[in-house]
């Protein structure tokens, strides 16, 4: 009885050896370095739980990789129906509730993941990276990796990397103390070896719907483009990355667009040239982790949007200036 309990003992030892040197931890910048790969290169169709605020969606996503750039369908599978579609430099949105089409300009990064630059060093600087354990996400064994930024001025990431894809399964927006204030979780997704091109087509016909173009320029720039608008003050980090005069579905003015991005977190300025009362247009208006504030200046809109702390934004938005 003894021998025996000793070989069950010894069997089991080397099994919890073999399992914890078959789970020896990577290096945190590793393993988001290789979900940044991943998530381009990979074909996959999934279902995942978006969670903003109060606000709770399903969606399906189907993603392309090509040599000639990313192709995506993005498809709610609850509340009001809407498609989402990436063609390389392009993305469409339909709303079928109201028959329409808005066109941008396709962005950095997926449509739906945490956009992380690889090589994720290149951040380093103004966030910490630490592993924290493993779980399970969508039936997948995942690695869990806190980023934790340096200062007051952005937010943290928790992201969970399957072990044996590399994806990003889940990701959670964090703020200062902690609390989730954006999710995104798989519940499934699948890796394709082919992704056949009837899956990235719109499920609606839009002969019939309004097109509105924000993709291209506006004809009627003159004015705005006489001054050239900046921010003056940004976090450590920040730089501008994008430029842009461009028209707003929305608005029958040109709008001047600035992106600010620290690699990780961005901030996008609207300058709108805007004779209405300023106090209709200022404040701050916050939904999960998307911060908003407006104000007003010498007769133009400012509007600052960002993933990051609220006083952030505003600073931003309050310190941009005009220069001829």
């Amino acid at each position: 009885m003894k021998y025996s309990l000793f070989i069950l003992l010894l069997t089991f030892s080397s099994y919890a050896a073999t399992v914890i040197a078959e789970d020896t931890v990577p290096d945190p910048q590793t393993l988001i370095n290789e979900m940044s790969q991943a998530g381009r290169d990979l074909n996959y169709d999934g279902v995942f739980v978006y969670r903003q605020g109060n606000q709770i969606e399903t969606m399906r996503i189907i993603h392309k990789s090509g040599d000639d750039g990313i192709y995506e369908r993005l498809v709610s599978l609850t509340g009001h129906a809407r498609e989402v579609i990436r063609d390389k430099d392009e993305v469409r949105c339909y709303y079928p509730d109201n028959k329409s089409v808005v066109v941008e300009k396709s962005r950095t990064g997926e449509l739906i993941s945490t956009y992380i630059p690889n090589p994720v060093q290149s951040i380093s600087e103004f966030y910490n990276f630490e592993n924290a354990g493993s779980e399970r996400v969508a039936g997948k064994d995942a690695w869990v990796v806190n980023v934790r930024p340096k200062d007051k001025y952005r937010y943290g990431y928790q992201l969970w990397i399957d072990k044996q894809t590399s994806l990003l399964l889940k990701s959670e927006l964090k703020n200062q103390l902690g609390i989730t204030l954006e999710q995104i979780q798989f519940a499934q997704i699948n890796v394709l070896d082919h992704v056949d091109e009837s899956l990235l087509k719109p499920g609606v016909s839009a002969n019939d719907y309004t097109w509105y173009n924000n993709a291209t320029k506006s004809n009627n720039t003159a004015e705005i483009n006489n001054k050239k608008w900046q921010a003056t003050w940004m976090p450590a980090g920040f730089s501008m990355s994008e430029h842009a005069t461009q028209a707003i579905a929305t608005s029958a003015m040109p709008v001047k667009h600035i992106v600010y991005t620290d690699g990780l977190a961005t901030v996008s300025i609207f300058v709108e040239k805007n004779d209405q009362q300023p106090d209709q247009y200022t404040g701050s208006v916050n939904i999960g982790g998307v911060n908003t504030y407006a104000t007003h200046l010498d007769g133009y809109q400012i509007t600052a949007v960002g993933e990051v702390p609220k006083a952030t934004v505003k600073q931003m938005a309050d310190s941009v200036k005009s220069f001829h």
